[in-house]
């Protein structure tokens, strides 16, 4: 198994999901061969968030075509605990890790451009958009989550069907200010 590749991506499986964050959060990039799964996935994401013992802040669901363009299929209002909405968090989540000229609905980010355009500065210099902006091929769908614990066994069964997960952690003050630009929207 030590050899073992996930699909396309060219990362051993051993090492998908082995980011130690310390006690800051991990953005979470999982690729889906197809909506319905990523759909699958981001249901059971919703069911275990109770934002005690599982705390996932921002989630979405995109679809990348053939052109390389993101599009938002999923950015729903669920709250957690601390009263954000997923789908704003989710969708300043996406700002960040991917360039504005792919995101075809960037309209579902919204009031939050500005803010979404100072933290890619911010997260350009920790280099997350190298390590997770082709992580969702074209033709897949994929989901983007802000979690606090990337290694809560819940959150690997709700992913489990996903092709591939990349993950990158995010100091606290990153993750700080991509809550307050979702408060601010």
């Amino acid at each position: 198994m030590a050899d073992e590749k996930t699909s396309g991506t060219g990362i051993d499986k051993q090492d998908v999901g082995l980011v130690v964050t310390d006690g800051a959060y991990t953005l979470l990039v999982a690729d889906f061969a197809d909506t319905n799964t990523a759909f699958d996935a981001y249901e059971a994401l919703k069911s275990i968030e109770d934002g005690a013992t599982v705390k996932i802040d921002g989630v979405v669901v995109v679809k990348r075509e053939a052109d390389g363009k993101l599009e938002i299929q999923k950015a729903t209002d669920h709250s957690t605990k601390s009263g954000l909405k997923w789908g704003v968090v989710g969708g300043i989540a996406l700002g960040v890790i991917f360039p504005p000229s792919i995101i075809g609905s960037a309209a579902a980010i919204g009031a939050a451009g500005a803010a979404t355009g100072k933290l890619r500065e911010l997260h350009h210099k920790s280099e997350l958009a190298n390590e997770l902006e082709d992580s969702i091929a074209s033709g897949h769908s994929g989901i983007i989550a802000l979690v606090s614990d990337p290694g809560v066994v819940e959150i690997r069964k709700a992913l489990a069907a996903a092709d591939a997960i990349v993950e990158s952690a995010v100091d606290d003050a990153v993750a700080r200010d991509i809550k307050a630009a979702a408060k601010d929207a």
